[in-house]
């Protein structure tokens, strides 16, 4: 099926992105690239940002087809280091993309929405196998934190200086600020028997909508406690 203006638009915009950083993505550029007079460009994205945002949101879909590609493990824990590793060799191969996607500015599309729903049923999955020790909101934030953040450094740093450990020191520290280990003993403890039971309250369906709330918040205040 032979693209229409906007996709070839779109992928020419992120051919020279990636081959010249945002100051490559000029409008004369892109229509001489992709075959297409300049008003059309304006008439399908606005102006140049818009065209980046496109662009990063084309970003976020690839990513997302990637990640959703993945067979889930009987691991979560160590589905959530495949998937932290996955997100670090994102931004080493495509570092301008990654930047625009994760540093420029770039609406809440639902191709970037989607993807950090995928962070979040990782994170589910941990709960419900009892060994999260946070509330799954922080989980999330956590992660996207500092993963983001890590990248981001690693793109900072010349190559020849990074440390090549550092993702994998960052992935550990996070991973052990958020998860227990699996579970030996019978009674895990509260906190994680308590996440493990606030995941799984989409399944249940004996309580009112009422007293789902009332459970949810007294869940949420137990792995909430220090």
């Amino acid at each position: 099926m032979e693209e229409g203006p906007r996709d070839r638009i779109v992928a020419a915009a992120l051919r020279l992105l990636e081959e010249g950083g945002p100051d490559a993505v000029s409008t004369r550029a892109v229509s001489a690239a992709a075959g297409v007079q300049a008003p059309t460009i304006y008439r399908l994205f606005g102006d140049k940002q818009g065209l980046l945002d496109a662009v990063a949101t084309q970003g976020f879909a690839s990513y997302l087809a990637g990640k959703t590609a993945r067979e889930p493990t009987d691991d979560p824990v160590r589905d959530l280091r495949d998937g932290w590793d996955q997100h670090v060799e994102l931004g080493l191969a495509h570092p301008a993309l990654y930047r625009l996607m994760y540093a420029g500015s770039v609406p809440d599309s639902p191709a970037a929405a989607a993807a950090v729903g995928v962070l979040g049923k990782h994170i589910g999955r941990i709960a419900e196998a009892g060994r999260l020790r946070v509330p799954e909101a922080r989980a999330v934030a956590l992660v996207r934190a500092v993963g983001e953040g890590t990248t981001l450094t690693l793109l900072g740093t010349p190559e020849e200086q990074r440390d090549p450990e550092l993702a994998t020191a960052a992935r550990e520290a996070v991973i052990a600020a958020i998860t227990t280990d699996a579970p030996a003993l019978p009674d895990p403890g509260p906190v994680p028997a308590a996440a493990a039971l606030r995941a799984a309250l989409p399944e249940v369906d004996a309580l009112s909508p009422a007293e789902l709330g009332v459970l949810r918040e007294w869940l949420d205040r137990i792995t909430s406690a220090p």
